[in-house]
């Protein structure tokens, strides 16, 4: 039964055993409740749309979008929901767009039940969480190399890209060469090949 203390949570994730997981662990604090669930963006703006959540919690890789691109959608369709990250990989370089794109904080998956606990209850009251610094490797690439990159994922020209970040069209090709170099692509579907290859997107 429902109470208007509970904060309700939309999971999102595409591995049924973290739905399965966090859902058991939050069943233990009566001021929280799991409301949906979903394994893709697009189902997760469908669920937030119907549900209207208080926190939803977000993976940072999706089967069929990147966390940043979704996360602009989902407050489009949800405006009080607020968006922690869920994630392996505190230190990929997806986090920081993520994060500018209006997710409220980052959470790793390995957290314990009380750190999880203490994270939605700081999202829902605060609008942010801050967790402890990942000891984890550093990123490949830059934060805007990334930016770029998930831009060339999605098929944009180097103009339409410059559009999108406000930079030059010398400039996205610099970063471009750059992003290219250190994954050691010759051409674009090269390195969106080798970008997925290293789980970047």
């Amino acid at each position: 039964m429902l109470t208007c203390e509970q904060t309700r949570i939309v999971i999102v994730d595409d591995h049924p055993v973290v739905h399965d997981g966090v859902a058991a662990q939050l069943q233990r604090y009566p001021d929280m409740v799991v409301v949906g669930r979903a394994a893709t963006g697009a189902a997760a703006v469908t669920v937030c749309a119907a549900e209207r959540p208080d926190v939803v919690l977000l993976d940072l890789r999706l089967p069929d979008c990147l966390a940043a691109d979704v996360v602009p959608e989902l407050h489009r369709v949800s405006p009080g929901s607020r968006i922690l990250l869920f994630t392996a990989f505190p230190e990929h370089a997806a986090v920081a767009p993520t994060l500018t794109a209006g997710a409220c904080g980052i959470l790793v998956k390995h957290a314990g039940s009380t750190t999880l606990r203490d994270a939605i209850r700081s999202v829902a009251r605060t609008g942010t969480f801050r967790g402890e610094p990942s000891a984890s490797p550093t990123a490949p690439v830059t934060a805007r190399e990334y930016d770029v990159l998930r831009l060339v994922a999605a098929g944009h020209t180097n103009p339409e890209i410059g559009t999108e970040l406000n930079l030059s069209v010398n400039t996205v090709k610099t970063y471009l060469r750059t992003v290219m170099h250190k994954l050691a692509a010759r051409n674009r579907a090269q390195l969106i090949a080798n970008a997925r290859g290293q789980g970047l997107l």
